[in-house]
């Protein structure tokens, strides 16, 4: 560890995901302790051992982002297990379908949006009300490349909802910034995870269509958006408020 973060604390949300976990584990190693949140707790006790093995700390919380009351117990689990909350990266989200907009299910539309942009929403809420009263912090809103810098036919309710994230992320910024609370978002693109596969393609498959798909030709590892996640919330950045820092290997360029 180099401990970068060592005595703060930081939360993710949609920890278990690819780039949630990347980041729990990247603050981990920089030695925050870390409270892993999401709905599915046995994949968060996993991304929990994984921290401890390698000598990291760290504890899970089972949440659903779309409910306030729950969001609320989180930030106060993050507090009344390590003293405190320093960072926030709220990463959870959910792809849905991909269907043209007049053929979108409603449900699965409401889903989408109620995860992606409400739960953000109500993380920042509650993780913003912590901090200020507390002497500040900072916040990493996970957007997408999809959304308000590329588009993607048939993924309107994903695209809407993380375009929705960028530009939430940014008026916040601007609410909170006296209060000593910065906040930030990244947008990654295409990355390494079933989510970058198309119907039964297979990893090289992907990755030969990738060649030529991204200017950079490739994927993204998950550990470089969680790079890009820790020094936005870092010292290192300090002077950078309601930037939305697009990671996508040059496809929106």
């Amino acid at each position: 560890m180099t401990g970068h973060f060592a005595g703060k604390v930081a939360l993710v949300t949609g920890a278990t995901g690819v780039v949630g976990g990347a980041v729990a584990r990247a603050y981990a190693k920089e030695g925050a302790a870390v409270l892993v949140a999401g709905r599915d707790t046995s994949r968060l006790s996993e991304v929990v051992k994984l921290i401890e093995e390698n000598g990291g700390r760290a504890s899970a919380f089972a949440v659903d982002v779309t409910r306030s009351a729950e969001v609320a117990a989180m930030v106060a689990a993050a507090v009344s297990r390590y003293g405190g909350l320093d960072v926030a990266c709220n990463s959870a989200g959910v792809f849905g379908m991909l269907e043209p907009v007049a053929d979108y299910d409603e449900d699965v539309w409401d889903d989408v949006l109620a995860v992606n942009l409400k739960g953000v929403f109500l993380s920042m809420k509650h993780e913003i009300a912590h901090m200020r009263a507390h002497g500040g912090g900072a916040v990493v809103n996970v957007a997408s490349n999809l959304g308000a810098h590329w588009r993607l036919a048939g993924a309107g309710a994903y695209a809407a909802s993380k375009a929705a994230v960028s530009f939430l992320t940014r008026t916040a910024a601007r609410d909170h910034i006296a209060d000593g609370v910065r906040i930030n978002a990244v947008s990654p693109g295409p990355i390494d995870s079933p989510m970058s596969t198309r119907p039964g393609e297979t990893l090289d498959e992907r990755d030969a269509r990738m060649k030529t798909a991204l200017p950079i030709g490739r994927v993204a590892a998950p550990e470089e958006i969680a790079a890009a996640v820790l020094w936005l919330s870092s010292p290192a950045s300090s002077f950078v408020v309601g930037q939305d820092h697009v990671i996508d290997g040059g496809a929106a360029a």
